[in-house]
C-alpha cells in the first residue's frame, strides 16, 4: 500500500550538485527513519545517508561533508542534496524508509524502497 517514488537524478559535471527526491505516498500512519543508498555494479550497497523522525541524521564516510539529507514530514518527502560530486559518487540512488502503517490492531512497521534513479558524474 505504500510507494516510494524518485526523482532528481541525471549526468553532471564533476564538482557539480543534484537534489535527489523521495515522495512516500499510500496508507501511511508515520514515517520512522529513512535513507539514501547506493549500488553500484560489481560493489556491495553502500547506505549515504540516514535521517530520522526527529530529524538526527547519518552519513557515510565516503560522503560526509558534501551531501545532506533533509526530510519534509508535511509532504512524507526526503531530499537528498549532493553537492561536489565526484566520478565514484556515480551509481544507481535508492531511497528506503521505515514506515508505520495501519493495521487492525493500531500501526505495524514495514520496510519500502523505491525504483532507484541513476546519477552519473562524468570527470
Amino acid at each position: 500500500q505504500v510507494q516510494l517514488v524518485e526523482s532528481g537524478g541525471g549526468l553532471v559535471q564533476a564538482g557539480g550538485s543534484l537534489r535527489l527526491s523521495c515522495a512516500a505516498s499510500g496508507s501511511i500512519v508515520s514515517i520512522n527513519a529513512m535513507a539514501w543508498h547506493r549500488r553500484t555494479p560489481g560493489k556491495q550497497r553502500e547506505r549515504v545517508a540516514a535521517i530520522t523522525s526527529g530529524g538526527s541524521t547519518n552519513y557515510g564516510d565516503s560522503v560526509k561533508g558534501r551531501f545532506t539529507i533533509s526530510r519534509d514530514n508535511a509532504k512524507n518527502t526526503v531530499y537528498l542534496q549532493m553537492n561536489g560530486l565526484k566520478p565514484e559518487d556515480t551509481a544507481v540512488y535508492y531511497c528506503n524508509a521505515d514506515v508505520l502503517i495501519p493495521s487492525l490492531y493500531g500501526s505495524r512497521s514495514s520496510n519500502y524502497w523505491g525504483q532507484g534513479t541513476q546519477v552519473t558524474v562524468s570527470s
